[in-house]
């Protein structure tokens, strides 16, 4: 009687951890759903992203951004687009102009360091960049790979996170090396720098070339127009805003 007790008492203990094997082994299925208040984080993440960030934008006044296309010239073009986005970029983002060619020079060494940053990186600051813009000729040379190694130098001296430039160009390096040479061994050391690039009316394929992989290279976009309706989309699609976001320019009153 106590070893068929014993049997069935080990028979029990046998099932039991059957049961408890396959609980374990049985497959979770279980799915992560994305509530509203998932939205809602990733919501405040992006704009908190958004507030930390600065641009810096490099805008082309060389010669041939004299040149004109369906009557109007490039530098015009430029100009106009800008201040059509500028005051649409949301005021929490710090936002800086520096420009080259600006000043032809009268040897190689000159002309291939005419880079200046007109307007430093700060807060609803559009107005002072437009005013640049319009201050400024058209004169000189194209030292791209000079302006990118200043503004990353320099411009950005004392912030954190990403470091955003925008290259408005209509020519390739002209003075120094390769662009793209620079950004290669730059991504090397550096992690926080996104180039993005407007390739304006160049119709060369070396020089295409050269700022796609300039922005490739550091996962920024690389775009190119050949009108101001091309460049006010490029443009639009860099600062990432729709373009039906308000914007308006104060403008001083007149002297009476």
């Amino acid at each position: 009687m106590r070893k068929k007790i014993l049997y069935l008492s080990f028979l029990l203990i046998i099932g039991a951890l059957g049961t408890i094997q396959f609980v374990k082994s049985e497959p979770n299925y279980s799915y992560k759903i994305y509530t509203p208040q998932n939205i809602t984080d990733v919501s405040k993440s992006v704009a908190k992203a958004q507030k930390n960030s600065q641009i810096i934008f490099i805008v082309d006044f060389s010669n041939s951004m004299n040149d004109t296309i369906q009557g109007m010239a490039k530098v015009d073009m430029a100009r106009n687009t800008l201040a059509e986005i500028l005051p649409k970029i949301p005021p929490d983002v710090k936002t800086g102009l520096r420009i080259y060619g600006h000043k032809a020079g009268f040897t190689y060494l000159q002309g291939c360091q005419a880079s200046k940053l007109t307007v430093p990186l700060g807060y609803n600051n559009y107005q002072s960049i437009l005013g640049s813009l319009y201050a400024t000729n058209a004169t000189g040379w194209t030292p791209i790979t000079y302006s990118l190694k200043q503004a990353v130098n320099n411009d950005f001296i004392g912030t954190t996170g990403k470091k955003h430039i925008i290259l408005l160009t209509d020519g390739g390096e002209n003075c120094d090396e390769s662009p793209c040479t620079y950004v290669i061994e730059l991504m090397k050391t550096r992690d926080d720098v996104v180039i993005d690039v407007i390739a304006f009316d160049i119709h060369d394929a070396e020089a295409n070339n050269q700022l796609r992989c300039t922005a490739l290279m550091t996962s920024g976009k690389f775009l190119t127009a050949n009108s101001q309706q091309d460049l006010s989309k490029s443009l639009f699609e860099t600062v990432g805003i729709a373009k039906d976001v308000k914007g308006s320019i104060k403008l001083p009153p007149l002297n009476e």
